[in-house]
C-alpha cells in the first residue's frame, strides 16, 4: 500500500506538471502579446489528410484568433451580412457569436449570439471592404471572457457566455472596420477605440466603468502591448501615426498618464502592425512607406533623439514582426517577402520572396519550436526555420478547403490552431 500511495502522489504530481506546462493563449498573440511559444514538437507539414487532430465548422466568418484556457477555446464569429462578395445582403442580419469548444475534440461547448449596434461599417466588395465583423480577439483572465465588437461595445462574460456587463466605447465606423484586440492589465480591461471614439480606454474588470482614458487616437489601428521595463516598471505602448512622422509612445498603464513619446512611422492615415518588444527594446513596422525602428523604453518626454536606436526603410503595412534569438521576422502583406532583421542593429540579415507566391497575408507570423508560421489567405501556410538564414520548410494547404484565412495561428500544447472563415483546425503530428 505503501508504494502505492507513493506511486499514486508521483502520478498526481506529473499530472499537474504537465498541467502546468501547457501554456494558455489568453489573448491577441499569446500570453506575452508577442506570438512567441516556447513549446515544442510543434507540426511541420500537415494537408486535409495528414495530421488534422479534428476539424470544426464554425456558426460564422471572422478574422480574430481563438484564445485558449485549459482544455478550452474560445473564438468570435458573424453571419447573416457580408458573407460574400456575390450577395452581401442586408445588415440588418448581421449577427455576432462568441463560440467556446473542446480542445480535446472540437465539439462546441456553446455559442451564444449577439445582435449588434447598427448601422455598422457598410460591406464592399473587394478585399478593402471584406473585413469582416469579428476581427478582435478576445481575452481571458482564467476568470472571465472579454470580448470587444467595436461600435457594438465591450462584453464581460463568464466562461460559460453570461453576460456580467456591457461597455459602451464608441460609435463610429471606418470602411475597414474595427480590428483592435484587447488587453488585460491587473483589475483593468485596456481598450484601443481609436475607430469607435479616438480614445484610448480603461475599464474596470468588475463593473465595466472607465477607469482612465486618453483622447486624440486617430487611425491607430494596432493593439497595446505593456512593455516590462529594466527596473521593475511596466509601460504600455501604441504606434500612432502621424505628418510628417508619427508616434510611439509609452503610457503608465494604471493611470493613462503619457511618459515619453518619440518619431515614430511615418505614415498621416494608419498604422497597423503591433508592436514587440524583448529585455525593454521595443520593435515596430508598418506604414506605407514600409519602415522598421528599435526604441528603448523608460525614457521621459521627447526621446526620440536619445532612445531610438536604429531605422530602416524595410517592413509591411499590415501583419506584425515577432522577435526570436536577437532577430526580427516578418512578412510583407503584399509582396510576398519574408525579412529577417539583426534586433541588436537593424541591419537586413535576409530579404527573400516566398514561393509559390503567397497573395496577401494579413494574418501575422507565429514562432514556436524553432520555427516561424505564415497564414495566407488563400494560399496555405508557410514554415520557415526560426533562423539567420532562409528556410523554407514547407507549405501546406488543405486540398479540400480554399477559405479565406486572415487570423493568426495559435499555439496549443504541441499543436497548433489555425482558423479560416469556415472552420477551424486542431493540427499537431500523429
Amino acid at each position: 500500500m505503501k508504494r502505492f500511495a507513493v506511486l499514486f502522489s508521483l502520478l498526481i504530481l506529473f499530472a499537474a506538471t504537465t498541467a502546468v506546462d501547457a501554456v494558455d493563449w489568453t489573448r491577441f498573440r499569446g500570453p506575452s502579446g508577442f506570438a512567441a511559444s516556447d513549446a515544442t514538437g510543434l507540426p511541420t507539414t500537415w494537408s486535409s489528410t495528414e495530421n488534422v487532430v479534428w476539424r470544426t465548422d464554425l456558426p460564422g466568418l471572422g478574422s480574430s484568433s481563438p484564445v485558449t484556457l485549459g482544455n478550452r477555446i474560445y473564438l468570435t464569429c458573424y453571419s447573416g451580412y457580408a458573407t460574400s462578395q456575390e450577395d452581401p445582403g442586408d445588415q440588418n442580419n448581421l449577427r455576432r457569436h462568441v463560440t467556446c469548444l473542446d480542445a480535446s475534440s472540437g465539439d462546441v461547448i456553446w455559442n451564444r449570439t449577439f445582435m449588434p449596434s447598427l448601422p455598422e461599417s457598410k460591406y464592399s466588395a473587394g478585399n478593402s471592404g471584406w473585413h469582416g465583423y469579428a476581427t478582435s480577439t478576445p481575452a481571458t483572465d482564467g476568470e472571465h471572457l472579454y470580448v470587444f465588437f467595436g461600435r457594438s461595445g465591450v462584453y464581460c462574460l463568464t466562461l460559460e457566455g453570461e453576460e456580467v456587463w456591457h461597455a459602451d466605447v464608441g460609435s463610429k465606423t471606418a470602411g475597414w472596420g474595427s480590428g483592435n484586440s484587447l488587453l488585460l492589465y491587473e483589475d483593468l480591461v485596456i481598450v484601443n477605440a481609436s475607430i469607435e471614439s479616438t480614445t484610448l480606454y480603461a475599464l474596470n474588470k468588475a463593473s465595466g466603468e472607465v477607469a482612465w482614458e486618453v483622447a486624440g487616437l486617430k487611425g491607430c489601428r494596432n493593439t497595446p502591448i505593456l512593455v516590462d521595463v529594466p527596473g521593475g516598471a511596466t509601460e504600455l505602448v501604441l504606434s500612432l501615426p502621424g505628418s510628417p512622422d508619427g508616434s510611439l509612445v509609452g503610457y503608465d498603464p494604471a493611470t493613462g498618464e503619457e511618459l515619453w513619446r518619440c518619431r515614430g512611422i511615418p505614415d498621416r492615415g494608419y498604422v497597423v502592425p503591433s508592436l514587440v518588444a524583448n529585455e525593454g527594446i521595443i520593435y515596430c513596422v508598418g506604414g506605407r512607406k514600409n519602415t522598421a525602428l528599435a526604441v528603448r523604453a523608460g525614457g521621459r518626454g521627447d526621446v526620440t533623439a536619445t532612445h531610438e536606436l536604429w531605422r530602416t526603410n524595410k517592413g509591411t503595412n499590415v501583419s506584425s514582426p515577432v522577435y526570436q534569438d536577437g532577430y526580427l521576422f516578418w512578412v510583407h502583406e503584399r509582396r510576398g517577402v519574408a525579412y529577417c532583421l539583426d534586433a541588436e542593429t537593424g541591419e537586413v540579415v535576409y530579404e527573400s520572396r516566398l514561393s509559390p507566391q503567397p497573395g496577401i497575408v494579413y494574418s501575422s507570423v507565429t514562432a514556436g519550436d524553432g520555427k516561424l508560421y505564415y497564414l495566407s489567405q488563400h494560399k496555405g501556410t508557410y514554415v520557415l526555420a526560426a533562423e539567420p538564414e532562409f528556410q523554407l520548410l514547407a507549405r501546406n494547404e488543405f486540398e479540400d478547403d480554399d477559405t479565406r484565412a486572415n487570423a493568426c495561428p495559435v499555439v496549443l500544447g504541441d499543436r497548433l490552431l489555425l482558423r479560416n472563415d469556415k472552420y477551424l483546425y486542431c493540427i499537431g503530428e500523429n
